[in-house]
């Protein structure tokens, strides 16, 4: 099963506004890439992970560009693998939006009966989430992922066995898994381009084009021999945020509250994941594209945040002295279920404090949790646009527009269809900023 659009769908779902139209989720600076696209977006040639820049462009003067909202996403991304875990106990979670079951009552199925079974899947998810999934179905794993990708956009497709071989013997040879740009040019130079012809090669030459560790993998793939159980994936060792920001770091005093905020939003993952974490990592990727991490390890696991900030922080390197500083992530390791209460948490808590002034740092506020790198410099705006608010007599709603004094608000949640749009001085004290998880009433 396959989330259509996921990031995209989410935000239509819940602000029906943008439902229909061309809607951009990511970074909105000059270093944004697009996290996800929305069909109507696609249609004009967008697509995830194209700098921001260039999509808009794309889609012109109709499209919608919001920012991630990771919380959201999370929410009802557990709500879908919630609702296939009633019909499917094991499932192998590939990405918020995607996974592979297998089963059991469909061992012997006839093809018409598991396309049911998917019909029913896609339905139930629908009126849980009120999110359309695409379903594949095949005798492995390759073949129901290829299938979910046919299926798109909102659709099954069943790969009987009897039809397999010939299936997957016409498919681009760029179709089998694990062919990428540079294998799948190298294959083409030699006349090879379906997977059919990959399938009728000697294992042995297959080998000596693409390499003896994948090659014999890929050519039993082509031959439909992939025996791969589905099994619940192994518990992440690493709970991590990061963004990239539109303008360098170049101070202690900026670099403060951008690990703070990366902090929160680890943080924010860790209590969802349940665990405490022991080992704190910072990562920062300097202008020059090269990475420099640090990592400090507790005597303890915890999931108290102003610990594991304050560890973070004691990891920082003066922009100064390293550079200036594009990226910013915090990582926790060491995750463990134990919990053990420090004897002196107010000696972990401390961080030495800045010698270049005693003022607290505002240059780069504390973002929203995102699911994916986003340009960060519209934050320093006390409302921007895809920001959630809340309004004592409007209820929830989102930032349309905000500049010069005034801020545009859409009042609308899952539930309400588009609602009304109302504009607000910027320091009208009624409107305030709200949960995201509230667009989801």
């Amino acid at each position: 099963m396959d989330m259509d659009a996921f990031f995209a769908s989410v935000e239509q779902l819940t602000r029906p506004t943008l439902r229909g139209r061309p809607v951009l989720v990511g970074g909105m600076g000059g270093r944004g890439v697009v996290a996800g696209a929305s069909y109507e977006a696609r249609v004009f040639g967008a697509r995830s992970a194209m700098p921001m820049h260039q999509a808009r462009r794309l889609v012109g003067v109709n499209g919608v560009v919001v920012p991630p909202r990771g919380a959201v996403y999370a929410e009802l991304s557990s709500q879908v693998f919630e609702t296939m875990r009633a019909r499917i106990p094991v499932l192998e979670r590939l990405s918020f939006d995607e996974a592979f079951g297998e089963p059991a009552e469909l061992a012997g199925a006839t093809p018409g009966e598991v396309l049911e079974f998917c019909e029913e899947l896609r339905a139930l998810v629908l009126a849980r989430t009120g999110l359309v999934a695409s379903v594949g179905a095949g005798s492995s794993k390759q073949l129901a992922k290829i299938a979910s990708d046919m299926a798109k956009p909102d659709g099954v497709r069943v790969i009987s066995p009897a039809e397999q071989q010939g299936f997957l013997a016409a498919l681009p040879v760029r179709r089998l898994w694990g062919i990428g740009p540079v294998a799948e040019s190298r294959l083409r130079t030699l006349g090879i381009e379906t997977v059919g012809a990959l399938a009728a090669l000697p294992e042995s030459e297959v080998a000596s084009i693409l390499g003896t560790g994948i090659g014999p993998t890929l050519h039993r793939l082509a031959r439909g021999i992939d025996d791969r159980p589905v099994a619940e994936r192994a518990e992440a060792k690493q709970i991590s945020a990061e963004t990239t920001y539109e303008t360098d770091i170049v101070s202690l005093a900026q670099l403060r509250p951008a690990i703070e905020a990366m902090a929160v939003s680890a943080h924010r993952r860790l209590g969802a994941d349940g665990r405490a974490a022991r080992t704190v990592v910072l990562k920062l990727k300097r202008a020059d594209m090269s990475i420099v991490t640090r990592s400090s390890t507790l005597p303890y696991a915890t999931e108290d945040l102003a610990t594991l900030t304050a560890a973070a922080q004691r990891a920082a390197i003066d922009p100064v002295q390293l550079g200036p500083i594009r990226l910013v992530g915090v990582g926790f390791a060491g995750l463990s279920e134990i919990r053990q209460e420090s004897l002196f948490p107010e000696l972990d808590r401390v961080v030495v404090l800045d010698e270049v002034s005693d003022e607290p740092a505002a240059a780069i506020p504390a973002p929203e949790p995102v699911a994916a790198p986003v340009a960060r410099s519209y934050l320093t705006q006390s409302f921007y646009p895809g920001l959630d608010v809340e309004h004592p007599e409007f209820g929830h709603g989102w930032v349309q527009g905000a500049g010069h004094g005034v801020v545009t608000v859409r009042f609308e949640t899952r539930s309400s269809g588009p609602g009304p749009a109302h504009t607000f001085a910027v320091a009208d004290p009624l409107l305030a900023k709200a949960d995201p998880l509230g667009s989801l009433r």
